[in-house]
């Protein structure tokens, strides 16, 4: 079981755009704003997993030259953005072939920012890469 102090908080997206940078070879760059704060441990978690996910894609299907992931703390919300510069999709139509692929990555980051009653978001144009933006509300 894991304990609440085991569980990957804000700080943690900063080693996981650089370990994304060390495994790929794509420049990441990390940037965060705002005052830092305690969030709930399932906030956390479900931050962490979007974040980790979303530069899943982009390792697997962006062929990305650069990439930034940001974070936001707000007073009263969280946000956490990772964008590319790679090939981008149409949105709409693979979201619409969802539940007929084996593609669970955007899946399964949609339920998590909805478990947490967050909002995905996903943003892309072909040529002009995706981003893909997670919000909570606190």
């Amino acid at each position: 079981m894991l304990r609440d102090d085991d569980l990957p908080g804000p700080d943690r997206l900063a080693a996981l755009t650089a370990a994304f940078q060390a495994d790929t070879g794509v420049p990441a760059r990390f940037s965060s704003s705002g005052t830092s704060r305690e969030l709930a441990s399932s906030v956390r978690l479900a931050l962490y997993r979007v974040t980790q996910e979303a530069l899943t894609n982009v390792r697997k299907h962006a062929r990305a030259r650069t990439v930034e992931v940001t974070l936001t703390l707000q007073p009263r919300r969280v946000v956490a953005i990772v964008k590319d510069d790679g090939e981008g999709f149409d949105v709409a139509a693979t979201e619409a072939r969802l539940g007929r692929t084996r593609n669970l990555g955007l899946i399964s980051m949609r339920e998590r920012a909805d478990l947490e009653k967050g909002h995905m978001e996903i943003r892309s144009q072909l040529g002009r890469g995706t981003e893909a933006k997670v919000t909570f509300n606190l």
